[in-house]
């Protein structure tokens, strides 16, 4: 009889013995996905293009510099050839462009004897003659020139001329501080206060003057 209890006694737990509780059944869990933020793109804005009908400004040229002025070191000087009547010759001053770049020369060039070695000046320096003339732009080679009248020192008097031999001219261009020497031996005056002037130089002009 016990024997058959034990065995129609399966769903009753018996006294001192556990039921095995199953372990519950774990899911596994599935790695969350990396979210990766797409790349921020650079926004390249393009201007419009201008409509058919509007043209473009022309450019402007920018302004050319004018010429520099010449100086003693960009100029040859030489004297031409003489005119005039017995009292006073005439003889055109050259100014040759030598430097291989444009430049402007106006005005009345400084004249004067020179003799000596050390070059000291014999009277007075020529008188201008006239009114300054216009700008005179040399460009490489070109020649401008300035007359020069020279006093025979026969229409002076001897005591107060005060005659003395001269080697030539010192010469300072328009504008300069710089002087050139031009060859010209004759006689001239000492006396720097002649009742008349015994150098005379008029204003620049274009060309190589009386030939």
């Amino acid at each position: 009889m016990a024997v058959l209890l034990a065995g129609c006694g399966g769903g009753e737990q018996l006294p001192g013995s556990e039921q095995e509780t199953p372990s519950p059944t774990t899911t596994p869990t599935s790695p969350s996905p990396t979210t990766t933020s797409p790349p921020t793109e650079t926004s390249t804005t393009t201007a419009p293009p201008s409509p058919s009908g509007t043209k473009a400004e022309p450019e402007t040229p920018e302004p050319q510099a004018n010429p520099r002025l010449c100086t003693s070191g960009d100029l040859k000087l030489s004297l031409g050839p003489a005119s005039g009547a017995a009292g006073t010759i005439w003889r055109p001053l050259r100014f040759a462009n030598v430097s291989g770049a444009p430049c402007e020369i106006q005005g009345f060039p400084g004249v004067s004897y020179v003799a000596g070695d050390d070059g000291h000046q014999v009277g007075a320096a020529a008188y201008r003659e006239g009114t300054e003339g216009a700008v005179v732009t040399l460009a490489a080679g070109d020649t401008a020139y300035a007359a020069v009248g020279f006093t025979q020192v026969g229409n002076y008097d001897p005591a107060d001329c005060r005659p003395t031999n001269v080697r030539g001219l010192r010469v300072y261009p328009p504008q300069e501080t710089n002087s050139k020497f031009v060859p010209y031996k004759r006689t001239g005056c000492a006396n720097e206060k002649l009742r008349s002037h015994q150098l005379r130089v008029r204003t620049m002009q274009p060309g190589n003057g009386p030939t």
